[in-house]
């Protein structure tokens, strides 16, 4: 990973609005649930967010009133979370949370690094940080990028596949070649099971948060709010069958520390 890519990137990329928009609104009602459903197992629990970008869901659980650490590399996104006085916020990497003791956290949320982090080397470290610092039985939710919805949208819709394929960017089972000076990672399932393997991390569920949302944003952009309403109501509905996952464009691991 590019740090330095990575921060300018981020001072001009809007994320405190992201979710603001009906695809990534989709999105974050979905991972909340999710996150809801597991913060109910535990009795005052402590969350850590790592890559916590403006804080959508850092503040959010802090309003709610959890107990919220949020780490984010960007200072420009920082700003945003430590304007809440609710939310220990601290800027950091994902790869090196030695300011943390073993078994801090009952639920660690990984939604920004595994975007960004290109090598496995880097994504296996980043999971196993976020091992480390949770607690026996606690809960870590990871989201990833996937490798199929670029090469649908990236390469064949916006019809950079060839070009891609020439330049070695794609190889020959059409999986994206990581570059470190990438942006983005994209991953498939397959790769996912490789590092939770690695990481010895159990998987209790794999979702998708946003399902075929992002093929079809200008069809959601035109619905009513009714229609809008009952197409959350559809992506709750499917975001666990395992014949929609793959193709989507995220994916949130749910994974628990033994």
């Amino acid at each position: 990973m590019n740090e330095d890519n990575l921060v300018k990137y981020y001072n001009k990329f809007n994320e405190d609005k992201r979710f603001n928009s009906r695809g990534g609104y989709v999105e974050y009602i979905v991972s909340l649930k999710y996150i809801y459903k597991y913060l109910n197992e535990f009795n005052n629990p402590k969350i850590l967010d790592i890559g916590a970008g403006t804080g959508a869901y850092s503040i959010k659980l802090a309003e709610d009133g959890y107990d919220v650490t949020a780490i984010e590399l960007v200072k420009h996104n920082l700003r945003y979370i430590e304007k809440c006085s609710k939310v220990d916020a601290y800027q950091g990497n994902a790869i090196d949370l030695s300011k943390f003791n073993d078994n801090t956290f009952d639920l660690v949320l990984l939604f920004g690094p595994m975007y960004h982090l290109i090598s496995n080397d880097d994504k296996i470290k980043a999971l196993s940080e976020a091992k480390r610092v949770t607690k026996n039985n606690g809960i870590i939710m990871v989201a990833y990028i996937m490798n199929d919805y670029a090469i649908i949208m990236h390469g064949f819709k916006d019809n950079n596949i060839m070009d891609a394929i020439n330049n070695n960017l794609v190889d020959n089972n059409f999986h994206v070649t990581p570059n470190e000076c990438d942006l983005y990672s994209y991953v498939r399932i397959e790769d996912i099971n490789k590092y939770n393997k690695k990481v010895k991390l159990e998987r209790i569920k794999i979702i998708t948060p946003d399902g075929p949302t992002n093929y079809i944003r200008p069809i959601i952009n035109k619905m009513d709010k009714d229609v809008f309403n009952k197409y959350i109501d559809y992506i709750l509905s499917i975001c666990d069958r395992k014949d929609i996952i793959g193709a989507s464009a995220h994916v949130v691991d749910i994974l628990k520390k033994k």
